[in-house]
């Protein structure tokens, strides 16, 4: 990508992936309770938020270390409108369902040989990331509960 360059577009988005991590989200309470807590995420102020539509594809990945909650995809689901201006900055509006089972990075890397998911070439990146058609629909391929019901 040459400077400059936006990496997404409406039209190459596959799906919004956000992103959260045990060190900073209770994961083991969203997990427990089928994420039905989670209507908003923090996103950063960036072109991406404006890109924000009702009822995109979402993914949820919890990032880090933890050996309880291992890197990968947690949770599903669609947007739920655009980009709100919350207490703490911009907020997604989201609607997520649990993945189960959970798809780990490992299982990513393994089922789709080395992806270039921006979630795994640059992790601290943006958040939110996303995850273009094609990549998304690797995805599901490999991974059928992938996709929300």
């Amino acid at each position: 990508m040459t400077k400059g360059t936006r990496s997404v577009s409406e039209a190459t988005l596959g799906a919004w992936l956000l992103k959260t991590s045990p060190a900073a989200s209770p994961v083991a309470e969203l997990v427990r309770t089928g994420f039905a807590a989670v209507t908003h995420r923090c996103v950063r102020p960036t072109y991406r938020a404006a890109l924000v539509r009702p009822g995109q594809r979402v993914l949820l990945w919890v990032s880090g270390q933890d050996r309880e909650f291992p890197a990968g995809l947690y949770a599903a689901g669609v947007t739920t409108g655009p980009v709100e201006t919350g207490e703490g900055g911009p907020v997604m509006p989201v609607r997520l369902q649990p993945i189960d089972p959970v798809v780990t990075r490992e299982q990513i890397l393994a089922g789709l040989g080395h992806p270039d998911l921006e979630v795994i070439r640059t992790p601290a990146g943006s958040n939110p990331s996303y995850v273009d058609k094609e990549q998304y629909a690797a995805l599901r391929s490999a991974f059928p509960q992938v996709s929300p019901h």
